[in-house]
């Protein structure tokens, strides 16, 4: 089977073919004909089985006839993120080197003016961001009325990042007789009835059960216990003692960890980059190129790395934190093991989250086994119970000096005249501190009479100071 049969051009099969690649891959050769008959096209298959060149390849095809107009694109592909739309672009570039096709890229981090210079020129072929689209429709720069084919990729992570709302804005200035497709990898009900609404009488093309992993990934899971250093140790351990490791993306659930396993990974002589949501454009742009080309065999990244990158070689991948949904597990693990290859992925559990591994087995009806030597997390070794113990009590030994004292402590103190709780009188302390047998020292009057306080305030034992530094534990003589 080859692509010849699907009704692409000649043009885009010698694209095709001087890529590289002979025979179509199944969601390729099932979606492509219902995208050239001009049908509605809703996609499912598991990330990594070629769903980017499912809809560029009849769109290069279809583009050959017509010429756009300034700023009036001709299609528009939707995603979630920049390095995305980018792996997009680079798609079209290397099909569509043969055509004179003009691709634009809208996308934050990069400025209006450049932007809106190639939108001037016309535009066949429109790769956006949903927040980046919506700010040159509101600028008045860009018009959608000539949108004839609207292709919405990843959805499902359109929905987890919020842009679901975002994207029926753009719906609704797009024509109605639009040509709509969408692509995604899982598929939650909420996702369902999204299609329902922009979708009409869409061509189902699924390859394969949604949130299914491939075949040729190894899945491990490691238990440690719940300290940060303990997971910091155990992945160095697993980076050192790994087999065939070239290299490896390591997944963190939230930006600030990355940045901070980042630097800790350095500390220990590890060659690592780091890609989350709040860097600037250039960086992210930079630690991607320089992962694909082998000069960083590590990657720490948050999400915004787990959906549709394509790189082939990656061939391990760690999650630091297993995943809050257990849709990003899938997605995630997909970044190994591509295009028939093998690959390994290993999550570092906690007794925190075994909720949500037990989420990911229940979606991918499989059980995830424990690595050799890998105790459950649900039973911490005696090592970890201690040293978490001795945390607890140097936490609560901290608590005690500074700040608001322990429940216990406050309890303890005897009662100031008036109600309230504090230090005793200073009679009291210098009694309580000073030597048997020497006098206390004489404290100053002030005018009246002190009053002795009722039996309700005094208590049995004397007030716990231990708590205090030693300079505040001095008696002091007051001068008459």
């Amino acid at each position: 089977m080859s692509f010849s049969h699907l009704g692409l051009s000649d043009k885009v099969l010698a694209a095709v073919a001087a890529a590289g690649y002979t025979t179509p891959t199944p969601i390729q050769d099932q979606a492509i004909p219902y995208v050239l008959a001009r049908r509605d096209v809703l996609g499912i298959a598991q990330t990594g089985t070629g769903k980017t060149a499912a809809f560029v390849l009849p769109m290069l095809t279809m583009l050959e006839k017509g010429r756009a107009r300034a700023r009036m694109p001709r299609t528009l592909i939707l995603e979630p993120t920049r390095e995305l739309a980018a792996q997009v672009k680079e798609s079209f570039d290397k099909y569509g080197a043969g055509q004179k096709l003009n691709v634009a890229l809208l996308i934050g981090g990069v400025s209006f003016g450049d932007q809106d210079s190639k939108l001037m020129r016309g535009v066949d072929v429109l790769i956006a961001t949903p927040g980046r689209l919506l700010d040159h429709t509101e600028r008045g720069g860009l018009l959608l009325t000539g949108v004839e084919l609207l292709v919405i990729d990843e959805a499902d992570r359109m929905l987890d990042m919020g842009f679901i709302p975002d994207i029926e804005r753009i719906c609704k200035m797009i024509p109605f007789t639009r040509q709509t497709l969408f692509f995604t990898a899982t598929m939650p009900p909420e996702i369902r009835r999204v299609t329902e609404t922009f979708l009409h009488n869409p061509e189902k093309v699924e390859v394969s059960r949604p949130a299914t992993t491939a075949v040729g990934v190894s899945q491990f899971q490691v238990a440690v216990g719940c300290e940060p250093h303990e997971k910091r140790e155990t992945l160095r351990r697993l980076l050192r003692d790994a087999k065939d490791l070239q290299n490896a993306i390591i997944f963190c659930n939230r930006k600030r960890e990355v940045a901070l396993l980042y630097k800790s990974l350095q500390k220990h002589g590890f060659s690592v980059g780091a890609l989350h949501g709040d860097m600037d454009q250039s960086a992210r742009t930079q630690a991607l190129d320089q992962f694909r080309k082998g000069e960083i065999p590590l990657l720490v990244a948050s999400d915004v790395a787990a959906r549709g990158l394509d790189i082939p070689a990656v061939s391990h991948v760690f999650n630091f934190d297993v995943p809050h949904h257990a849709d990003d597990y899938v997605h995630r693990i997909g970044r190994t093991g591509r295009a028939g290859r093998a690959g390994t992925a290993i999550s570092i559990v906690t007794p925190l989250d075994q909720k949500s591994m037990a989420a990911v087995e229940k979606l991918t009806g499989q059980t995830i086994p424990h690595a050799e030597g890998s105790a459950p997390a649900d039973a911490p070794t005696e090592a970890s119970s201690d040293r978490s113990e001795k945390a607890r009590e140097s936490r609560s030994r901290e608590g005690s000096r500074g700040g608001r004292k322990p429940r216990r402590e406050r309890e303890r103190e005897p009662r100031r005249p008036h109600g309230g709780r504090g230090p005793a009188p200073q009679s009291q302390q210098t009694a309580a501190f000073n030597p048997p047998g020497n006098p206390p020292p004489r404290t100053p009057s002030i005018g009246r009479p002190e009053r002795a306080p009722a039996q309700r305030d005094t208590i049995s034992e004397p007030a716990d100071h231990s708590h205090l530094p030693a300079f505040l534990l001095r008696p002091v003589r007051a001068r008459v």
